[in-house]
């Protein structure tokens, strides 16, 4: 009995660590898969149309020279509502560069093949994705079908335009700087022959007026107006400490012109115009499903994975990218390349590993593991004190035997020899039968999940999981420190 209690608890802690380190094994490989190895950013990467920006290709080719480097991609990531029919959600993906041949296998190792046969990590330049398995489930979609893609970026501008339409037009919102400007444009005019003037310091304060309003939260239709007529009053010429500006009879006409724009602008045409123009700001983006990978609950991965055309476009970044995504040789040196790369790139680069990234999500891992193993060693501890009090009983049993022993000259510590080696010949055989069948059940785990699957027991399930067959690791140390 105390035999199969050693042997029992050993079996269990040896197919559950065996599992759990399989698991943390695989979801790793999953992830350096696609993910970037090392993550270099910074803060002028992701805005477009800013000046005097390098192109991100720049920054790629200098982080290809650092070293363990074998291939420097762009990155973007970003987030998306996905519709389909009439259901809608949030959903994040993940930008594939598809002349990077290591990408695209490590979303084409991820692909369900099984349930999904005709899947295909062949993205591209297309507008073609590889979803996951539980957005498949959840939207009914299927490889060849067709979903829609609205940039969450869309609707930061939509918003924006809305309450720019709540407020009314900049002439009222802003009554007194406007009272400065028509003021000056209207009542401060010279006539001196063909050349109108208007002093310096009043054409200084309504233009600084303008700047004001134009820095507020206004329609854009109204920005631009604002706009032209400060641009129309920088065109007045000035001598050097003079008092007036000098303008021709074509300039004032045009600062008149931008002025009375302004001073005639409607509040329900101009909104107008701003939403009209917003149909081709909320219009979707259309990709097919080109494959269906693999996904669980216990793993943490993009929902699409889109080639890194359309993901700058869903991201609004133009041309621009995130970020450069490093991936090396061994990316398990990681840490010593990044270490490189914030010595070599500078202060204004932000490098992470993909250890920083996944960071919280592999310490979960970890304590679960932990947690398992504190759980399943009391079943140990109950074989042991199982076991105490079989060689409690026994000793007692032998009273008689052990007074002949002694009557025969036999020492104390030699009769107590007797009792240990029993119970180490029984802890041992127990661990040493408890490995080798802990062994056998992980190799033929596969089985034993099919049979509990047909008794209506499934612990491990696929979705949960994400894999058909759990995957194990035997580590020999492990397993020998358990027996």
């Amino acid at each position: 009995i105390s035999l199969v209690g050693v042997l029992l608890g050993v079996l269990v802690l040896v197919v559950v660590m065996a599992v759990f380190a399989g698991m943390e094994r695989n979801v790793k490989e999953r992830l350096l898969g696609f993910t970037p190895h090392v993550l270099v950013r910074t803060v002028a990467l992701g805005v477009p149309g800013q000046e005097d920006t390098p192109p991100w290709q720049d920054l790629a080719e200098e982080a290809a020279k650092l070293p363990r480097v074998a291939a420097a991609t762009a990155f973007v990531a970003d987030n998306v509502i996905l519709d389909v029919g009439t259901w809608q959600r949030p959903v994040t993906f993940r930008g594939i560069d598809t002349s990077d041949a290591a990408q695209v296998k490590g979303v084409s190792d991820m692909l369900d093949m099984k349930n999904f046969p005709d899947s295909s990590a062949d993205l591209g330049l297309d507008d073609r994705a590889v979803i996951s398995s539980i957005v498949a489930d959840q939207f009914k979609l299927r490889v060849g079908d067709t979903m829609r893609l609205y940039s969450t970026r869309n609707f930061e501008g939509v918003m924006q335009a809305y309450k720019a339409t709540e407020k009314p037009v900049v002439r009222e919102a802003y009554a007194d700087d406007w009272a400065t400007v028509s003021e000056v444009v209207r009542d401060r005019w010279s006539e001196d022959g063909d050349v109108s003037t208007i002093p310096a310091p009043e054409l200084g304060g309504a233009y600084e007026a303008l700047g004001m309003i134009f820095n507020e939260d206004i329609r854009e239709p109204e920005r631009e107006m604002i706009w032209n007529l400060r641009s129309a009053m920088e065109a007045g010429e000035r001598e050097q400490g003079g008092p007036v500006y000098r303008f021709s009879a074509e300039g004032k006409k045009a600062v008149v012109d931008a002025f009375d724009a302004l001073e005639k602008t409607d509040a329900e045409k101009l909104d107008a115009e701003i939403l009209k123009g917003l149909k081709s700001l909320v219009l979707p983006k259309e990709a097919v499903v080109a494959g269906i990978y693999s996904a669980s609950q216990m793993m943490m991965t993009p929902e699409l994975f889109v080639p890194l055309p359309l993901a700058q476009d869903l991201a609004g970044l133009g041309s621009e990218v995130q970020g450069i995504a490093l991936r090396l040789d061994d990316p398990y040196e990681a840490e010593q390349t990044a270490a490189v790369a914030r010595q070599t790139l500078g202060p204004d680069h932000y490098v992470e590993t993909w250890g920083d990234q996944y960071k919280d999500f592999f310490r979960l891992i970890n304590q679960q593991r932990v947690m398992m193993y504190f759980a399943l060693s009391f079943i140990v501890l109950v074989s042991a004190f199982s076991m105490m009090a079989v060689m409690f009983t026994v000793t007692i049993q032998k009273r008689r035997e052990i007074g002949v022993m002694k009557a025969l000259g036999a020492a104390p510590g030699q009769i107590v020899r007797v009792f240990l080696y029993q119970g180490m010949l029984l802890g041992l055989l127990g661990a040493v039968l408890g490995v080798g069948l802990g062994r056998v059940v992980i190799h033929f785990r596969g089985v034993v999940q099919v049979g509990m699957r047909l008794l209506g027991f499934d612990p491990f399930s696929s979705q949960l999981t994400g894999f058909d067959v759990l995957p194990a690791f035997n580590d020999p140390v492990e397993q020998a420190v358990i027996g």
